[in-house]
């Protein structure tokens, strides 16, 4: 049995069941995690949806893609590359899906032992593990709770800085942002989202690149997708990036877990 992640899909189907095949995927026997960003961009988000709803073996962390498409589902309002998700017949079914995604997953190989903390766009190094679970959680029971609060109230870039004093819409929107948008940070850990480079404004670094206790652990590995700009690259081995531009004509990229191998398929 292999455990596989994999990055940002965006719609892109034909390489998605390439990939697949490409890693011999057998759902029966082997486990499949998505980064987010399922959906939008890409040609055929349905089809992308659809096919994980079939796959009980299939679990994603929620990315900001997939967060905005459970917003226009809530809201029954169809756009851009998401219109044929949202007015299909199986609108509600996808909707109830994706709500029971989480927005971060801990995997520990037992092989190995390798801690594997997977989240769509990374976990702030002020947080630990166990703290990022649980402020993970805290966010997806009032998604659960009251969908359409949530996602009418996550929109925007402040708060830009965590503050455990934070409550309600601000402190649910800064908890979303860090898990889904997050790409560069200051030494307090203040987001910059507006930058979706790679490289920094003064005064910022990568969110990887901040050194603690918690990212020094030498079985524990940090993998995300979102930042397509990095093609792969954070020249760290703990820190593993898996969006490598698919949508963009790029590559969809797997990791497996089991032995750390990247295997790809071109847009």
């Amino acid at each position: 049995m292999s455990t596989y992640v994999i990055g940002d899909i965006h719609g892109c189907f034909d390489q998605f069941t390439e990939l697949l095949k490409k890693i011999n995927y057998k759902k029966d026997e082997d486990k499949l995690i998505l980064l987010g960003d399922l959906v939008n961009r890409g040609p055929d988000s349905l089809s992308v949806i659809n096919h994980c709803m079939a796959d009980s073996s299939i679990i994603t962390v929620l990315g900001n893609h997939d967060l905005y498409l459970l917003y226009l589902l809530s809201i029954d309002k169809a756009t851009g590359s998401l219109k044929e998700v949202v007015e299909a017949n199986r609108n509600k079914q996808i909707f109830k899906w994706l709500l029971k995604m989480p927005l971060m997953l801990e995997i520990v190989d037992e092989f190995t032992g390798n801690s594997f903390l997977i989240a769509h766009a990374g976990i702030p190094e002020i947080w630990s593990p166990e703290k990022t679970k649980k402020l993970a959680s805290e966010v997806t029971s009032l998604l659960q709770k009251n969908p359409l609060k949530v996602l009418q109230s996550m929109w925007g870039d402040n708060p830009n800085q965590w503050n455990e004093e934070l409550v309600n819409d601000e402190r649910c929107r800064i908890i979303i942002n860090y898990l889904t948008r997050m790409r560069f940070v200051d030494k307090n850990c203040k987001l910059d989202l507006k930058n979706n480079t790679v490289k920094a404004s003064a005064g910022f670094k990568p969110w990887f690149k901040y050194s603690s206790k918690v990212h020094e652990e030498k079985k524990q590995y940090y993998v995300f997708g979102h930042w397509a700009a990095l093609n792969g690259q954070t020249d760290d081995p703990h820190f593993i990036a898996l969006d490598t531009g698919c949508v963009w004509k790029g590559k969809l990229t797997a990791l497996r877990l089991n032995d750390l191998e990247k295997i790809s398929v071109d847009f």
